[in-house]
């Protein structure tokens, strides 16, 4: 194992677990307005169609808009820059706008460790782990940027956590890791909790609500739970007959509405549904009408960013 870093220490089971923290608190007070609103009207164009749908001129403005952004010094943009030289953008050779370059994905993510930033502490876990971009492959120095990231409120690591205790067979402590994320708004995290109360538990009314919180998250994971579970052909004759007890039934218009939001989500996950339970309230509410996955979105906000 190589020397961790000043202040980190290797991640332990016999440790107690870290505090349930908040990225938010970890991050800039303020972000210029500027920076952020060139970075978040790039991101949305870059969600607006799956990858092979783009042309070269709207590939070649996305990267130029977030790499704009991320020179004025925008997190955010810098995060998605992280990806894009991780993957590279343009998965066409009609498309194509930039090599995949791991080195320079793992030179931001080591700027925003040095920073104290969760996210980039636990992209750089990422790359310990597997040892890509010029970062050493050490598992234990990647669980050492886990638990950092994860006490500085990293809902991934707080995830990769509740994984480890998870295989430890310390599942108080997993379910602990996984509250964590879910409040901070996590949709993996609504999931996993959603699909220990459906399958394990079998109480369907929690495994709804997590779920419905899952999906105002955005998490497709969780849209195509609620669509499956009153679509009711997967659903066992036992599961059933537990649906019936809570009088939540086999309902086509629901599945049918979970199932459109669902697409919608697995071109653009950035959706942030936040009028669900206005446009599409779990049982036994009664379903008003809708007009399509627009209606459950949140309205554009012009606000001044806070972080």
């Amino acid at each position: 194992m190589h020397a961790l870093p000043y202040g980190f220490k290797k991640f332990s089971m016999s440790d107690p677990l870290p505090a349930c923290a908040r990225w938010k608190d970890h991050m800039p007070a303020s972000r210029d307005p500027a920076a952020y609103r060139l970075y978040i009207e790039a991101r949305k164009v870059w969600r607006s169609k799956i990858a092979w749908q783009f042309k070269r001129e709207e590939a070649t403005r996305i990267l130029t808009d977030v790499k704009k952004a991320a020179e004025l010094g925008d997190w955010g943009a810098r995060a998605l820059m992280a990806h894009f030289y991780l993957h590279g953008l343009g998965v066409l050779e009609t498309n194509h706008v930039l090599d995949a370059d791991p080195v320079k994905s793992v030179e931001i993510a080591r700027m925003a460790a040095k920073a104290m930033q969760p996210w980039g502490l636990y992209d750089l876990g990422v790359a310990h782990e597997h040892g890509y971009g010029g970062a050493h492959y050490d598992v234990d120095l990647a669980w050492a940027y886990y638990l950092r990231a994860a006490q500085l409120g990293s809902p991934e690591a707080q995830m990769a956590l509740a994984q480890a205790y998870s295989d430890a067979g310390r599942l108080n402590d997993e379910e602990t890791m996984l509250q964590c994320a879910y409040q901070q708004g996590h949709g993996a995290a609504a999931y996993a909790l959603g699909i220990d109360r459906e399958a394990s538990k079998k109480d369907f009314r929690a495994a709804m609500k997590i779920f419905q919180d899952g999906v105002k998250f955005g998490n497709q994971d969780c849209a195509d739970s609620l669509f499956l579970l009153f679509d009711w052909k997967t659903n066992s004759e036992g599961d059933r007959a537990l649906l019936r007890d809570l009088n939540i039934n086999s309902d086509s218009e629901r599945s049918s509405r979970y199932r459109a939001i669902s697409d919608a989500l697995q071109i653009n996950p950035d959706l942030k549904l936040s009028r669900l339970d206005q446009v599409l309230p779990l049982p036994p509410a009664v379903l008003p009408p809708w007009s399509g996955v627009e209606d459950a979105v949140e309205p554009e906000s012009y606000d001044k960013p806070t972080y």
